[in-house]
């Protein structure tokens, strides 16, 4: 299988109050391209900061991230956010979303930035997949948790990225629209052919993907295929 994410020695520290902090020790692992992924641990376990190093929100210290091909860590802010912008979606557990952007605006702004023509065409379209297309005109504050993550699923899904992060894509939801963002994401993985990461703390959540990473005090510990895979 191709690899679309390569992790080695991935190592992640900062300095707090005179004192160096490690958040990440040692990381490897590489991903197969059009695969469903989950990292999961124990919170303050650093699944976080790996999930923003992989997709290049941020830069590691030590090692390595080579994603599509690309290292990350060769290249400027700049650099990392074409990179972002050309191959991945995003999707934050604080849905982040533009509070002066209706739906439709916010799922139009990655079309605008590639500089993609029929962008409202599109983003329309995009939310109709979610279920939303009633919603477009409304800002954030007058949509529901659920409907909020929609959105941003949306979003993430708008310049057609080769990989998708989700952190704790249901985390802020409850059961019943948990469900259906889940179904969501594994729908579009699916028919898009999206290589998908998921952290979560939901263990029943992650046995829905190919494969398990554990991360423990920012050691990777385990690295399990689940019964979907095998």
């Amino acid at each position: 299988m191709e690899t679309i994410l390569d992790i080695t020695n991935l190592s992640k520290t900062y300095k707090s109050a005179g004192k160096t902090l490690s958040v990440l020790d040692d990381i490897n692992f590489n991903i197969e391209t059009g695969s469903a992924n989950a990292i999961v641990g124990p919170s303050g376990s650093g699944k976080t900061t790996l999930l923003g190093l992989c997709a290049g929100l941020d830069r590691a210290t030590l090692g390595s991230v080579v994603l599509n091909g690309v290292n990350l860590n060769n290249l400027s802010e700049d650099k990392r956010a074409q990179v972002r912008n050309q191959f991945v979606g995003f999707i934050f557990q604080n849905f982040q979303l533009l509070p002066t952007l209706t739906a439709l605006e916010n799922v139009m702004v990655p079309l605008e930035l590639r500089g993609e023509k029929n962008i409202r065409a599109r983003a329309l379209d995009l939310l109709d997949k979610v279920g939303l297309a009633s919603r477009g005109h409304h800002y954030p504050t007058q949509l529901s948790g659920g409907e909020q993550q929609r959105v941003s699923i949306a979003r993430a899904f708008s310049n057609a990225p080769k990989i998708l992060f989700a952190d704790e894509p249901t985390g802020n939801l409850d059961a019943e629209t948990g469900e259906k963002v889940q179904k969501l994401l594994f729908d579009l993985n699916k028919d898009a052919g999206t290589t998908l990461i998921l952290v979560t703390h939901d263990l029943e959540l992650a046995g829905k993907t190919q494969r398990i990473l554990r991360i423990k005090g920012g050691k990777l510990v385990a690295d399990e295929k689940t019964a979907i895979a095998q």
